[in-house]
């Protein structure tokens, strides 16, 4: 099969790969939602032969572009024979595979990664080309995790934080309506950060309670509004941990829809997903959705 080395359409659902299971596993998922959503499937390799060509051989670059094109190859064909009347296109890329999966995405597509690379050493943790694509990335972002079942389990899980998360809830929303499936919303507060931000409520949980249930309640309301014919849950959660009540609940969901919010690092560097958003994406048990977000305050968990 011919590689065909293009720009894809900002709509497209792009995928990386890289020879390892957990990214041929991504691939075969993304060609399952490039079909839902009736989009282009891409499928790309980052070579970053040219962040270290003083240190390669031409022979080697050679040999490198080879296995990728094969890469390329073998991965299309698999999607193909799956899902044959999927249009699916292919890119080899010189750069490294971070900034080829931004650049493929566009601003308007969506970025497809596996669990964990060719490098990974532990299934249950995400590699780093994942966790950078996902930290710099303007585009939503799913990492297909959980994927070793096969039963459906007809819930997309939607985390909402703020008022400011009625995006993600209808992205989650339209992601549930593509399944034909139901959407859970869930709020997780911690009574320790409530009460620094409501001093006068000290000693009232229970009016705590009421002002999260209050919130997540507006946002249950307009999804229900502009998506009357699905069926919509909520629950405010009190925990300590919201990492752990998400990553709980992704056992009884086929999508986790979160926003990628960026926590603060000092001078920039690092990668900055939130404490909350780093967890679920090294211990959810099914698909994470990211939608990108920027966070400002210090004490952004997820």
């Amino acid at each position: 099969m011919e590689s065909t080395i293009r720009t894809p359409d900002t709509s497209s659902v792009t995928v990386g790969v890289d020879g390892s299971k957990p990214a041929r596993e991504a691939a075969l998922w993304a060609a399952g939602e490039a079909v839902r959503r009736g989009r282009p499937l891409h499928i790309v390799y980052g070579a970053d032969t040219d962040g270290r060509a003083l240190y390669l051989s031409a022979e080697t670059i050679e040999k490198v572009r080879h296995a990728g094109r094969e890469i390329l190859d073998e991965t299309a064909e698999a999607v193909t024979a799956e899902y044959p009347a999927l249009h699916v296109t292919t890119e080899f890329s010189r750069a490294g595979a971070v900034p080829t999966l931004h650049r493929a995405g566009g601003l308007h597509g969506t970025i497809v990664v596996g669990n964990r690379g060719a490098g990974g050493f532990n299934s249950l943790m995400l590699g780093s080309v994942g966790l950078d694509t996902a930290a710099g990335a303007r585009t939503p972002v799913i990492v297909v995790r959980g994927t070793d079942h096969t039963e459906q389990r007809g819930t997309v899980l939607a985390a909402v934080r703020d008022g400011k998360d009625i995006a993600c809830a209808r992205y989650a929303a339209r992601e549930a309506e593509l399944r034909k499936a139901s959407l859970r919303l869930i709020h997780v507060w911690n009574v320790y950060q409530s009460v620094g931000q409501m001093v006068s409520m000290l000693d009232d949980v229970g009016a705590i309670a009421r002002e999260h249930a209050a919130l997540l309640a507006a946002v249950a309301e307009v999804v229900h509004d502009e998506f009357p014919g699905l069926t919509v849950e909520s629950e405010a959660e009190k925990s300590m941990s919201v990492a752990g009540v998400l990553v709980e609940a992704s056992r009884h969901a086929d999508l986790l829809v979160m926003g990628g919010r960026r926590a603060p690092t000092p001078l920039g560097l690092g990668r900055n997903l939130g404490r909350a958003t780093h967890s679920v994406l090294h211990h959810a048990h099914c698909p994470v959705l990211l939608i990108p977000r920027a966070g400002t305050d210090q004490g952004s968990t997820s």
